[in-house]
């Protein structure tokens, strides 16, 4: 026997396909670690036990034979290869929950269902209106629905990579420029209400330039949770300013604590809230009297409306017929908002605003661009 046929047949290498011992919940382990951020959460969010997940990731770091994960005091984030393994595994695992759900209602099981992404700034007039709507027209249907709530950036990822069937959010260009094979129905524009200190030349004007504002300290943010709005205002001031920059608030959900720290700022800052305003309509009639706690802050408008974006209900093409009509109809009942009429006398605005308010209308000052932890 010679040297050949003694050596055993080599093992095909790793790279030619996915190892052996593999799983689906491999895969969903760890995109559930990855978001969010620390085993004790994902465990949290999965029903399971955390040593359980931290050996089953482990496992699979040995699979593929490869740090995933830094791990650390503070939580954990993603190496160059976790990175890699994270888009691939969202990919796996939208393909096969879409492929699952479109199987079952082939074969007649079940209520079709409608995946929708709410993003956390989104204006709660417009959610609450739209969130209407969409239920009655899925219950209609009978379509059952589930609720994500979950950031969109600019290209609608999370729904053109099928782990939303649509959403509600915000474009920063065109209908027309968003990628295949996404749809969309514009549903209005909106712009963020601006607080200056009180003693700024602008406050009283109530209007301020964008090369004013771009020459103060802006509180506004995080990213994280409007990513759209967040890099298109950011674009615009920076055309401005080149070296412009936002600052997070310090304290989420709280616009008068940012009021506050931006009114005792050793610098003039102004404080940025996300999109909760009709674009380009009367401060007197449309919006309501501020909130407690504004401090030496004075709210005012941007000169031209440079900072708005458009709310639009966008959905993946590739939807079902009828799960795609449910988006229109949703749609087309939510017209924008008509114009108001020419201003009131002041006693007449009050009396507006209290009938606002009277109807549990949200104060759309309060409304931020702020995320969820």
């Amino acid at each position: 026997m010679n040297r050949a046929q003694a050596e055993p047949a080599q093992r095909p290498a790793a790279a030619a396909g996915a190892p052996q011992g593999l799983e689906l919940r491999h895969l969903r382990y760890f995109a559930a670690v990855a978001a969010a951020g620390t085993f004790t959460r994902a465990a949290e969010r999965l029903f399971i036990a955390q040593p359980t997940l931290s050996q089953q990731i482990q496992r699979l770091e040995q699979l593929l034979g490869t740090p995933l994960l830094h791990r650390s005091r503070d939580g954990v984030r993603l190496t160059a290869a976790g990175a890699v393994l994270l888009d691939a595994a969202r990919d796996v695992l939208a393909a096969v929950d879409h492929g699952v759900s479109q199987t079952r209602q082939a074969a007649g099981l079940g209520r079709p269902r409608l995946r929708v992404a709410l993003p956390a700034d989104l204006p709660d007039s417009l959610a609450v209106q739209t969130v209407s709507r969409l239920r009655s027209a899925a219950d209609t249907a009978e379509v059952a629905l589930t609720w994500l709530d979950t950031a969109l950036d600019a290209e609608f990822s999370p729904i053109r990579d099928h782990r939303a069937d649509a959403g509600l959010g915000w474009l920063t260009a065109s209908p027309d420029t968003l990628p295949a094979p996404l749809d969309a129905m514009t549903l209005g524009q909106f712009e963020p209400d601006v607080w200056i200190p009180s003693c700024h030349p602008a406050a009283q004007r109530r209007t301020i330039s964008v090369e004013d504002l771009a020459g103060l300290d802006v509180i506004h943010g995080p990213r994280r949770a409007s990513p759209a709005t967040y890099n298109r205002w950011l674009q615009v001031l920076r055309a401005v300013n080149p070296r412009f920059e936002f600052t997070d608030p310090p304290f989420r959900h709280s616009l008068p604590m940012a009021l506050a720290l931006a009114a005792t700022a050793s610098r003039p800052t102004a404080v940025l809230t996300g999109p909760t305003a009709i674009a380009s309509t009367p401060p007197g009639v449309t919006r309501l009297p501020r909130p407690a706690g504004t401090g030496d802050m004075t709210r005012v408008s941007i000169a031209g409306h440079p900072l708005t974006v458009t709310a639009a209900l966008v959905w993946n093409g590739d939807l079902p017929r009828p799960l795609q009509q449910i988006l229109f109809d949703t749609a087309d009942g939510a017209a924008p908002p008509k114009a108001p009429p020419p201003p009131a006398p002041a006693h007449l605005e009050q009396h507006y605003a209290a009938e606002l308010i009277s109807e549990a209308t949200p104060a759309r000052a309060g409304r931020w661009n702020l995320g969820r932890v």
